[in-house]
């Protein structure tokens, strides 16, 4: 068979509809896993008797295990391929899942949150490589659909959880569960995951070098200011509404509740979305959006158009990260496997340290201030993406 053959070959086997539906159960199910953590976390606290401050430093160890995880796997994606490295990290997390639930000495509840953490940061690198080469073989665009699923997942996750554990089923019942989800969804999706981790025609060795140019470092800047902004309304969004716009507490939770609405409608509407505008439109509406956003919730009273204000960032943000993923994935300077996992890495440093920087600007000025650069910082999205490679 012929080189031109076997590539052609490739494309088709990679593009096929089963890869797709394998792809979009693993975003799925990996946001299941992230957010039934989210439904554990009360429990957690209350078997380790933390306080809040200690409790922080707890959550910041999943955080460190999905970074540690990130850094080398773009290698370890290129060597192992896809289907190895997605189904090692599945196994890691659903492992770690069942201490999650039971464990009350809050070392060992540290050291096991560090390795889920660890399956989830390499699982998410692992099925964006796997999106992005299954959306290069389609030549259409698919990422926003296989976040979308993600974000989907991580509803099932929190809500099925709390709806199981309101219904009496403690949480290891309710985590055993889960873990069947997740298992049987992983199961399924067998037969489509990519056995590889770059185009085969190319290979880890080939021409690529591992060095990014600027195109791809303006790309992680810009997903950093994404996810910054993403959890900026997480953890901050209630303490602003609550806070300076008069919001009972009881209702913290509405400000995200609307943004992650707002974000998983557009990224089920995304790639037609996508598909009609182009991708250099969507990045510069979307860091416009993010600004009007932004500047809705500092500059507005009373605290219903601010909540439409996190609205407009949701709708911003939503198809801004799996652009920059689909673009990043595009750049011939390095293998797929290890553009991605650049962009997604250092984005997600932007979910780690935004929050906690926001909070040190907002303890020298206010969050008026601190709300008000992360607007200013949505400039760099809007502006990098007139020196993007489309």
């Amino acid at each position: 068979m012929s080189f031109s053959s076997e590539v052609e070959n490739t494309s088709a086997w990679v593009g096929a509809p089963a890869k797709r539906v394998a792809t979009r159960m693993m975003f799925f199910v990996t946001g299941t896993a992230m957010g039934l953590w989210g439904a554990l976390v009360p429990y957690a606290q209350l078997r380790t008797q933390s306080e809040a401050g200690t409790l922080g430093l707890l959550l910041l160890c999943l955080g460190a295990g999905s970074l540690l995880s990130m850094l080398g796997s773009g290698r370890i994606i290129g060597r192992f391929g896809c289907r190895a490295v997605i189904i090692a990290a599945v196994i890691v997390y659903c492992l770690m899942l069942p201490l999650l639930a039971t464990l009350s000495d809050i070392w060992l509840l540290a050291v096991s949150l560090f390795i889920f953490g660890m399956g989830i940061g390499l699982a998410d690198v692992a099925v964006n490589v796997q999106g992005t080469l299954v959306e290069q073989a389609a030549d259409k665009p698919l990422m926003s659909g296989f976040h979308c699923l993600w974000s989907v997942g991580g509803i099932a996750g929190a809500g099925g959880g709390s709806l199981l554990l309101s219904a009496g089923i403690t949480p290891p019942g309710t985590t055993l569960c889960a873990v069947a989800l997740v298992a049987a969804g992983t199961v399924y999706s067998l037969r489509g995951l990519l056995p590889f981790g770059v185009h085969e025609e190319g290979g880890a060795e080939g021409k690529p070098k591992a060095r990014p140019n600027f195109r791809l470092v303006l790309m992680a800047v810009m997903a950093m200011i994404c996810f910054m902004a993403e959890g900026a309304v997480l953890d901050w969004g209630g303490v602003f509404l609550t806070g300076e716009r008069g919001l009972s507490l009881e209702h913290a939770g509405w400000g995200f509740a609307v943004f992650a609405v707002a974000m998983s409608l557009m990224r089920l509407t995304g790639d037609a979305i996508v598909s009609a505008l182009g991708r250099k439109r969507i990045l510069i509406i979307g860091g416009i959006l993010g600004i009007a956003g932004y500047l809705m919730v500092v500059l507005l009273p009373g605290w219903i158009l601010p909540l439409c204000g996190f609205a407009l960032v949701g709708i911003g943000a939503a198809n801004i990260v799996p652009v920059l993923i689909t673009l990043a994935g595009q750049e011939k300077v390095m293998p797929v496997n290890m553009s991605v996992a650049l962009v997604a890495t250092l984005g997600y440093l932007g979910v780690l340290g935004g929050p906690a920087l926001i909070g040190f600007i907002a303890h020298l000025t206010s969050l008026y201030v601190a709300f008000g650069g992360v607007a200013a910082a949505f400039l760099v999205i809007t502006f990098g993406a007139c020196k993007l490679k489309y």
